[in-house]
């Protein structure tokens, strides 16, 4: 039997440019029926939902999550602190290991890049071996994409003594004895991340579980659609079993990965391609590729155009590096095109950008005009390629939030010139060029996918906590209007989810929130506080504060 509700008494804010507020709206089955419906629309059997007044939003989006990640590391992992120091995080290890079996996987994350000097010694590694008692240690920082393993877990995954560091990586090495000492930089870390899924066998039960924690975790933020941006073969088969048994509930878009850097994700590339469609069901679109092409700043792995500051290991000329050619960039965005799916690529220097854009315009060129690429990240880009973002019709994913003074752009000071570092994220240069921007966390990168948090960052372009002191590129910041649609229609539109998702429009899915307060009168320093304190998907409650 069909329900029809009428939710009334709001302060709705739609992200529909045609009807943009309202105070009603009707819910039939699941979808929005009319905004501010008349009285023809109404019979007078509808169940009534009053909201005292409060304001209400469509369902946020996120661009950018890692959410099985995210999720199985709420349910089973050690989380860390990206501020804390080296006694903290080693006491912290010593506490978890207490209450595990002698031979128990330690897993967790969120160390401090800035810590990578100091961990990067055998004393400290003997240090991390004590506080583990002698356990396997897998401890992800605070980017993802580097490792601090003990001695055991080097032992399990056979890393260690002499050899090559791996192509894409580096096995971080004692400087008088030339022993591992536990830091293991991009594909460096993939045989330790292979032996912790080895040890685990059959990870099916733990993924869908997961992924269903994380996706409880975001409705607390409002959260009803977002796209992962590193799938899995695991990951594909929990979430199209959270679906068949009617447990998803959000609107999830994955990215197979082409290559991988940092999860130890196998199968990659093409098989996986050929396997995701099998998973496909209503609510799970794997929709998207995802392509690293490049690494991170702070490991001198992003490429950008000009030189990174001088190091012993690099000298004062390097520029970093590409994970692959531009000619393999482009066969890989035409085998994407044809098969009808969007991509995801990674780039974090403005090198890496203008080499995508050059990619872009050869399959725009071919006539590949629908075929949606997101630019993740695009933390520099370079002031002549801002205007090709827009004409190619690439899609900015502003992730994680570092658009504001925090521990990551910290560490970019140690490894660019701060003129260089402090023209980050100019989100505001590419809205006003036409770029469709979409927000996201990067969550776990960022250990809350809080959507206020970038919201506020947006706005204010300061850190929201307080403990990071000053602006980013202040003239960078967008309005509350404007970031509220970075993080609603704007992630819809670029997850390829606009016709169902991301705002409240008569015929999509009735996914909105419930705020404690209007984000228009709020103080922009206070928008990091706002609340989520009822969210519904496909007119279900499925949060509640």
């Amino acid at each position: 039997m069909s329900e029809t509700v009428l939710h009334t008494n709001a302060k709705v804010w739609t992200a529909d440019d045609s009807t943009p507020h309202a105070s009603s709206f009707l819910v039939r089955d699941g979808t929005i029926g009319a905004i501010d419906p008349s009285r023809d629309e109404l019979t007078g059997r509808e169940t009534v939902v009053d909201h005292g007044g409060a304001f209400v939003l469509p369902g946020l989006g996120d661009i950018h999550t890692h959410h099985l990640v995210a999720g199985r590391a709420d349910l089973y992992e050690l989380s860390l602190d990206a501020t804390a120091s080296l006694d903290a995080v080693l006491a912290s290890v010593a506490e978890w290991a207490d209450a595990l079996a002698e031979d128990a996987w330690i897993v967790g994350g969120g160390w401090g890049s800035t810590l990578a000097e100091t961990i990067s010694s055998r004393a400290v590694l003997d240090r991390l071996d004590r506080a583990a008692g002698g356990r396997p240690v897998l401890l992800r920082d605070d980017s993802c994409h580097n490792r601090w393993v003990s001695s055991r877990a080097m032992e399990l995954a056979g890393v260690g003594g002499p050899g090559l560091d791996p192509v894409g990586g580096e096995i971080v090495r004692d400087q008088v004895t030339g022993e591992p000492v536990g830091l293991l930089i991009e594909s460096a870390l993939i045989p330790v991340e292979r032996a912790y899924a080895a040890s685990l066998g059959d990870s099916t039960a733990l993924d869908a579980a997961g992924c269903r924690r994380a996706v409880e975790m975001l409705h607390a933020f409002g959260i009803t659609h977002f796209q992962d941006a590193a799938a899995s073969l695991p990951m594909l088969r929990a979430l199209a079993e959270l679906d068949a048994r009617g447990d998803l509930h959000a609107w999830v878009v994955t990215s197979a990965q082409i290559n991988d850097r940092i999860f130890g994700t196998d199968p990659v590339g093409r098989p996986l391609l050929d396997a995701a469609e099998r998973y496909r069901t209503t609510h799970h679109r794997p929709d998207f590729v995802k392509i690293f092409l490049d690494g991170i700043p702070t490991s001198r792995t992003a490429l950008f155009l000009e030189p990174y500051l001088p190091d012993a290991e690099h000298g004062s000329e390097w520029v970093g590096e590409a994970t692959m050619t531009a000619a393999e960039l482009a066969d890989w965005l035409f085998e994407v095109a044809r098969r009808g799916l969007g991509a995801k690529v990674h780039c974090t220097g403005d090198g890496s950008v203008r080499m995508l854009l050059d990619s872009v315009g050869e399959i725009r060129a071919a006539g590949h005009a629908d075929t949606i690429v997101q630019l993740a990240h695009g933390e520099y880009i370079a002031e002549e390629d801002l205007p090709r973002v827009a004409e190619l019709d690439v899609v900015a994913d502003l992730s994680p939030p570092l658009w504001f003074p925090g521990v990551i752009h910290e560490a970019h000071y140690g490894c660019i010139p701060r003129d260089r570092a402090n023209r980050m994220c100019p989100n505001r240069s590419l809205l006003d060029a036409g770029v469709l921007l979409a927000g996201g966390s990067d969550w776990p990168v960022m250990p809350s996918p809080n959507p206020w948090i970038g919201i506020q960052g947006l706005v204010t372009r300061a850190d929201p906590t307080g403990v990071f002191p000053g602006t980013l590129w202040p003239e960078q910041a967008l309005t509350v209007a404007e970031a509220l649609r970075v993080y609603t229609i704007g992630v819809a539109r670029a997850s390829g989810l606009g016709a169902v998702a991301g705002s409240l429009t008569p015929g999509k899915s009735a996914d909105f929130t419930v705020l404690d307060r209007d984000p228009f009168a709020t103080d922009p320093a206070e928008l990091a506080r706002i609340e989520s304190v009822r969210t519904w998907f496909a007119g279900r409650l499925v949060y509640q504060a």
